[in-house]
C-alpha cells in the first residue's frame, strides 16, 4: 500500500523552486550549502533559508564542469561546477549565498572555482584534519564562530541564542523522526522501501524545515498504522544489501537501479547523503561552537584521515548498522577521483572480512558506459549472497 504523504512530499518538491523565488522577492535570502560539517542550524537560526546543493548523475554537466575544474576532481564536484556554469538547476538559481565546508578538500576546490568564475558570494568553513584532537575541536569551534560572523554580516542581524536553541530543537526532532521511519524500510514485511526512505531523507535538504517535520510525523503515523511493530529479520528470499562509500546525490540513480533490477534489496546505508548525517548528533551547548562540536563528534566523514582502525568511529558505526539492519553484504562504491573513499576501500574490506561480511567494491562515474559491466558484477554478487544464505539455512535446519 502506498504511503500517501510521500506523494504530498513529491508535489511539494516540485512546487518549492517557485515558492523560493517568491520568498526571495519578499526579501528572504537563500543559503545554498554543501559538505558534511556545515552547521545548518546556525544558517536557519539567522533567518536564512538553507538549501543543500547536492546533484549528480548527469555526465554532460560533469564535462561542462571540467572546463573550469581539473578532470582529476571527482565527478560530483565537477557536476556541481557545471551546474553553476549553466545555471539551469531550479534550486541553484534561487541561491543568494553559498556555504561550503572543507571536510573534503575537493569541496573546498569547488568553492574556489565557483566564487572565481561565477562571482558568487561564498563562505568557506574550515574543518580540522585531526578532528579527534582537542586542538582540532578548538579550531573548529573558532571556525564556527567566524562562519557565524560572516553570515551575521549578510543577514544584518546578530545570532539570537534563543532562536538557535529553537533551530537545534527543530532539527533534533527531524533527526529523531527520520531514525524512527528508517527502521520500517528494513523490516521483513516492509511497507516502505529503502529507496522511498532515501528520497524522503533527501527532501529535508530542500523543503521548509517546519513543514518537512510535520510531513515526517504524518509519514510515521501512516507507517505505524500499516505496520505497527516492524520486525527486522532475514527473509530467505532477500539478498539484503548495505550501501557504503561515496555520496549518492539527487539525480544519481544508476547504482540503486541496478541493485534493485538484479534482485538485491537495499536495507541500509552509511553514505553522507543518506541516514548517516542524522545519526549520533548530540549538541550539548547552544552556541556556534557548541553546534560545531556536535557535528565534529558524530560519525566522521571518510575524507578525514584516521589511522587507528580499532578506534575508528566510522568503522564502528558501519558494524553497528550492518548488525541492526541484518545486512548480508556490502556494496562499497566510489566515484571516480573520489580519493578519500577510494583510499579507505581496502581498510573497510579488511575490517569487514574479519566478520565474514562479503564486500563488493564498485568504482564508477555518472556516464552510462559501464552500466552493463556493473550489472554483471552486481548480479553475481547478489546471487552469491542468496546462495550463501540458502546454505546457512540448510545447515540450521
Amino acid at each position: 500500500m502506498a504511503i500517501k504523504t510521500l506523494e504530498v512530499i513529491r508535489k511539494r518538491l516540485e512546487e518549492r523552486p517557485a515558492e523560493l523565488k517568491k520568498l526571495r522577492e519578499n526579501g528572504q535570502k537563500v543559503v545554498g550549502w554543501t559538505g558534511y560539517n556545515v552547521p545548518e542550524e546556525i544558517i536557519h537560526a539567522l533567518g536564512f533559508i538553507p538549501i543543500r546543493i547536492a546533484i549528480g548523475g548527469d555526465d554532460r554537466l560533469v564535462e561542462v564542469g571540467g572546463r573550469y575544474a581539473s578532470s582529476k576532481n571527482c565527478v560530483f564536484i565537477r557536476e556541481i561546477v557545471g551546474a553553476f556554469s549553466e545555471n539551469e538547476d531550479p534550486f541553484i538559481q534561487q541561491t543568494d549565498i553559498l556555504a561550503f565546508d572543507a571536510t573534503c578538500l575537493q569541496n573546498f576546490r569547488a568553492a574556489e572555482v565557483i566564487e572565481y568564475y561565477f562571482k558568487k558570494d561564498v563562505i568557506v568553513l574550515g574543518v580540522p584534519r585531526n578532528f579527534y584532537w582537542e586542538e582540532g575541536k578548538e579550531y573548529f569551534g573558532k571556525e564556527a564562530d567566524e562562519f557565524t560572523r560572516l553570515l551575521e554580516e549578510r543577514a544584518g542581524v546578530s545570532l539570537d541564542l534563543a532562536k538557535l536553541g529553537e533551530s537545534v530543537a527543530l532539527y533534533n526532532d527531524i533527526r529523531k523522526t527520520l531514525k524512527s521511519i528508517y527502521s520500517f524500510q528494513a523490516a521483513k514485511d516492509n511497507v516502505i522501501s529503502w529507496v522511498e526512505v532515501f528520497d524522503l531523507i533527501q527532501a529535508v535538504d530542500l523543503l521548509d524545515k517546519k513543514e518537512y517535520l510535520a510531513l515526517l510525523h504524518q509519514t510515521l503515523a501512516e507507517l505505524q498504522e500499516l505496520q505497527h511493530n516492524p520486525v527486522i529479520e532475514v527473509d530467505g528470499n532477500d539478498a539484503r544489501i548495505f550501501i557504503s562509500g561515496s555520496l549518492i546525490p539527487r539525480g544519481d540513480r544508476k547504482l540503486i537501479n541496478i541493485i534493485t533490477s538484479v534482485g538485491g534489496r537495499i536495507v541500509g546505508d552509511d553514505i553522507w547523503t543518506g541516514i548517516l548525517p542524522h545519526l549520533d548528533l548530540d549538541i550539548k551547548e547552544i552556541s556556534p561552537a557548541g553546534v560545531a562540536l556536535g557535528y565534529l563528534n558524530r560519525t566522521p566523514h571518510a575524507a578525514l584521515p584516521y589511522l587507528d582502525l580499532e578506534s575508528d568511529r566510522r568503522l564502528k558505526k558501519l558494524h553497528e548498522l550492518l548488525a541492526e539492519f541484518k545486512a548480508q553484504g556490502v556494496i562499497y562504491h566510489t566515484l571516480r577521483y573520489c580519493d578519500p573513499f577510494t583510499f579507505k576501500a581496502k581498510e573497510t574490506k579488511d575490517v569487514l572480512a574479519k566478520s565474514a561480511i562479503p564486500v563488493l567494491e564498485i568504482h564508477t562515474e555518472y556516464a552510462g558506459s559501464d552500466y552493463e559491466a556493473l550489472r554483471t558484477r552486481l548480479e553475481a554478487f547478489v546471487e552469491m549472497i542468496k546462495i550463501k544464505a540458502e546454505s546457512a539455512a540448510e545447515v540450521t535446519v
